[in-house]
């Protein structure tokens, strides 16, 4: 919830300006640790209230899981010296614009994302998936794991990371401190791409 108060003199007519300027005060500062630009398309409030005199307060409070974009319905909660005097329904449609990686061409299982495949758009939040990447560095180098057509947002879970140890490949296995080092040869027991952890078997005591 946002809480804004104004003056007696000010705080006399609720209409539709003041209204759409105290939800779109709250929208930023619900949204202002996201990197994204929100704007209010639809508003369900129209014309004016009269309000009785006194120090006004606003507070508009929406439910814990909406976000701050898309349709949502919010409450405007209209106080009089801390008395509440109105409590308005209003239902939104929020756009909330951020960058988001798209493919520029079709990409197939197996292909390797690389530079000329991926820029980042302008999107709206409220139309792309939860897991859309918002950055290259999280889809550069990866493998497509699920195809995508040309111009649609990248997925975090359509992508893997390309195994650079393949199960049953011959590796050397190191255990060493700042006093001695020993190798050994063993055999990876998973594949397993740069940074994650893979079992190996000990080819000479077979553990």
């Amino acid at each position: 919830a946002l809480l804004t108060t104004l003056p007696a003199a000010a705080a006399n007519v609720l209409n539709e300006a003041k209204v759409r300027q105290i939800v779109m005060d709250y929208l930023q500062q619900k949204t202002r640790f996201l990197d994204v630009a929100v704007q209010l398309k639809k508003l369900g409030f129209s014309g004016e209230i009269v309000l009785p005199a006194g120090n006004t307060s606003y507070e508009v409070v929406s439910p814990q899981e909406w976000e701050g974009w898309g349709r949502g319905a919010l409450a405007l909660i209209v106080r009089i010296d801390e008395r509440v005097v109105k409590n308005i329904p209003l239902n939104v449609e929020v756009e909330a614009l951020t960058d988001v990686v798209v493919v520029t061409r079709a990409m197939e299982r197996g292909m390797v994302v690389e530079k000329g495949d991926v820029a980042l758009l302008k999107r709206d939040m409220a139309t792309v998936p939860a897991k859309t990447c918002r950055n290259l560095a999280e889809v550069l180098g990866k493998r497509v794991r699920v195809g995508m057509r040309g111009n649609s947002p990248v997925r975090s879970d359509y992508l893997e990371r390309i195994p650079v140890v393949k199960s049953g490949q011959l590796v050397t296995i190191v255990a060493e401190n700042d006093k001695f080092r020993i190798t050994t040869s063993g055999r990876a027991k998973g594949n397993g791409a740069e940074g994650e952890m893979v079992s190996v078997q000990n080819l000479t005591t077979q553990k």
